[in-house]
């Protein structure tokens, strides 16, 4: 079975070896084996498990509760109506993020089109009511 150095898995990950020896310290990876001497052996199933806690921190999941999470995985299939409840509540909350980043989407949507016109005219003051006034007074 082929084995991964913490170095390999950071550069797989687009991780820091740095992040990754902090995942370990706050027990995020006790699935890593390590040699006699300490270093860290990553499997390729490894790998896997990174990618789902970077899925989840990308989520804005907090540490401790992935945390809960590995530990949950660790208990076996006891715990699957929870880890499976936390993936749902994982996907309200990005569907959330996915709702808020389309109204933004729109502003700057509204902004390039805005742009776009003043451009082709030569000026802003086409656009009277839309323009945001800056003042210089101090």
């Amino acid at each position: 079975m082929k084995t991964y150095s913490i170095s390999e898995v950071a550069k797989e990950l687009n991780l820091t070896v740095y992040t990754l020896r902090y995942y370990d310290k706050e027990g995020l990876m006790p699935f890593v084996e390590r040699t006699p001497s300490g270093t860290r052996l990553f499997k390729e199933s490894d790998i896997g498990a990174l990618k789902v806690i970077e899925c989840l921190k990308s989520t804005g999941m907090p540490i401790k509760e992935i945390k809960n999470f590995i530990d949950w995985c660790s208990e076996g299939d006891s715990t699957l109506q929870r880890r499976y409840e936390m993936f749902l509540e994982r996907k309200a909350n990005v569907e959330a993020q996915m709702e808020e980043l389309k109204k933004t989407m729109e502003v700057i949507e509204h902004k390039c089109l805005y742009y776009k016109t003043a451009l082709d005219a030569g000026t802003e003051d086409i656009h009277k009511n839309d323009k945001i006034e800056v003042s210089n007074h101090n």
